[in-house]
C-alpha cells in the first residue's frame, strides 16, 4: 500500500484551518513514508514518519487530529524534558520511556482538542488514568506507573520527537530535511507569536516554556561564556622564531615560525553610568573575581576598564577590592570598545557588563565579545515614552546576570 499523500496534506489543511496559530510548525513537519511505524511519529528534527495503513484507516478529521498532536510534541519540547526528567531521577529502558510517552499525551490531548478539532480515537487522556487534568507531563510522572491499567497502550509510540529515545527508523541528526537548532527555535517563535490571544486550547504552553529551558546559574552561564571565548581558535596563538616550525626541514636555509598558545588577555568593560546601582556595581565585582578564575587565577591578564559617557583608566587587577570604579555620567561604551582595542597588548576578549542602555559599536572588534546584562523592569522613559534600547550585536555572546 502506498500512502495516500492527498488524504494526508488535506488532513493538514485541516488542521491549519482549526487551529492557525499551529500553520507555521505544522507546515515545518518532513514527511517521511515508513512502514515501521505503528501510526504517526516525529523525531527531534521535525520529521513526521507517517505509517501508510494507518492514513488509510483513518477519517480526515482525525488524521487532523493527529497532525497537531504530533507536532504539539515538537512544540512543548518533551524530546528535550524527557531526558532531563530520566537523567534526574536515573531512569533508562523503553519502558519508562512509554510512560513519559504516556504522560506527554496526557499534557497534550486534554485541552488541545475540542468540537472544531476531533480527538482522534484511542487517544490517551489524563481521565483513563484517573488523572486530574490540567497538567504537565512532569506531573503526571508521578502519579502513574506501568500496569494493568497501561497495557492497552503498549502499541503507542509518538516517536523520539515525544519522548527522546531514538528509534530504528530515525534518519538522525545527518540526514537531509531535518531543521537545524535553529530553525526549530524559529519555528516556536513564530508560533509564540501567533498565540498572542492565549487561547483556551493551548492554555498550558505558558506553563510548559519554563521546561522547555530550564533555568541555569547566570553566574555559571557567563563563566562558560567566558571560558567558551578564551579556548576558541585563534585566541592567544601567536607566531615565535625561538622554536623553528617542523615544516623548516622541508625548506633548506629557510627558518618558519611555529605557532604558540600564549595565555590569553581579557579586558572587563564596567558600565558606570548613573542608570547602574551600587548593588550592580557589586554584582561586577564578583564577577571580575570570576573571569579571573576562569583565566586560571591569573590576575596579571585581567584588566578592568571603568566606562560611562567616556573611556576612564583601565587598571591591572591586583584584587577585586582594590578596583576603583570611576563614572556616573551617560553611557555609551563605544568608548570602551575603542579604549580596548588600543590597549597593548591587544585582549583577546572583552567581557562588558552592563545594563544594556548604551549605543553599540557598528563595525565587529578584533577581539571576542561577552556582554553580561544586569537583570531588570522594563523602564519608561517619560521624555520618550517610544525610547528602547539597542539590543545587543549579533558578534557577541550574551548572559544575562541576576
Amino acid at each position: 500500500m502506498s500512502l495516500d499523500e492527498e488524504k494526508l496534506f488535506a488532513a493538514r489543511l485541516y488542521a491549519v484551518r482549526c487551529r492557525p496559530y499551529l500553520a507555521t510548525a505544522l507546515f515545518a513537519l518532513h514527511v517521511v513514508e515508513s512502514r515501521q511505524v505503528p501510526t504517526m511519529a516525529v523525531d527531534r528534527y521535525w520529521r513526521c514518519y507517517v505509517s501508510p495503513a494507518f492514513v488509510d484507516r483513518m477519517p480526515v478529521q482525525q488524521l487532523a487530529g493527529v497532525w497537531v498532536h504530533e507536532v504539539s510534541h515538537l512544540l512543548r519540547d518533551h524530546h528535550g524534558r524527557s531526558d532531563r526528567y530520566a537523567a534526574k531521577h536515573e531512569l533508562s529502558g523503553p519502558g519508562e520511556r512509554l510512560r513519559m510517552n504516556i504522560a506527554a499525551d496526557c499534557e497534550i490531548n486534554d485541552d488541545v482538542f475540542d468540537h472544531d478539532l476531533v480527538r482522534p480515537k484511542d487517544a490517551v487522556h489524563p481521565a483513563m488514568l484517573k488523572l486530574s487534568p490540567g497538567e504537565l507531563m512532569e506531573d503526571y510522572l508521578r502519579q502513574f506507573r506501568l500496569g494493568p491499567q497501561t497495557n492497552g497502550w503498549a502499541w503507542l509510540d509518538c516517536g523520539s520527537g515525544a519522548d527522546g529515545l531514538d528509534r530504528d527508523w530515525d534518519l538522525g541528526p545527518g540526514s537531509a530535511a531535518g531543521l537545524t537548532a535553529e530553525e526549530r527555535d524559529a519555528v516556536r517563535f513564530r508560533v509564540a507569536q501567533g498565540i498572542t490571544a492565549r487561547p483556551a486550547t493551548h492554555r498550558r504552553l505558558a506553563r510548559a516554556e519554563e521546561a522547555f529551558q530550564p533555568p541555569q546559574p547566570w553566574r555559571d552561564l557567563l563563566g562558560a561564556a567566558v571560558r567558551s571565548a578564551i579556548s576558541g581558535p585563534g585566541v592567544g596563538e601567536d607566531y615565535t622564531y625561538g622554536r623553528p616550525a617542523r615544516r623548516s626541514a622541508a625548506l633548506p636555509g629557510v627558518v618558519l615560525p611555529s605557532l604558540r598558545r600564549r595565555p590569553p588577555r581579557v579586558v572587563v568593560i564596567v558600565d558606570t553610568s548613573g542608570s547602574v546601582s551600587d548593588s550592580e556595581l557589586g554584582s561586577a565585582l564578583v564577577e571580575i573575581a570570576a573571569i579571573v578564575q576562569a583565566v586560571g587565577g591569573r590576575r596579571d591578564l585581567v584588566c578592568v576598564l571603568s566606562c560611562d559617557a567616556a573611556a576612564h583608566i583601565t587598571q591591572e587587577l591586583c584584587s577585586a577590592g582594590g578596583i576603583t570604579m570611576v563614572g556616573g555620567g551617560g553611557t555609551d561604551l563605544r568608548a570602551g570598545f575603542a579604549k580596548a582595542a588600543r590597549t597593548t597588548p591587544r585582549p583577546d576578549v572583552v567581557v562588558a557588563l552592563t545594563d544594556g542602555q548604551t549605543p553599540w559599536p557598528q563595525v565587529k572588534p578584533p577581539f571576542r565579545t561577552v556582554v553580561g546584562l544586569f537583570s531588570r523592569p522594563l523602564r519608561v522613559n517619560e521624555d520618550n515614552p517610544e525610547y528602547a534600547p539597542d539590543a545587543p550585536p549579533e558578534w557577541a555572546r550574551v548572559v544575562t546576570i541576576g
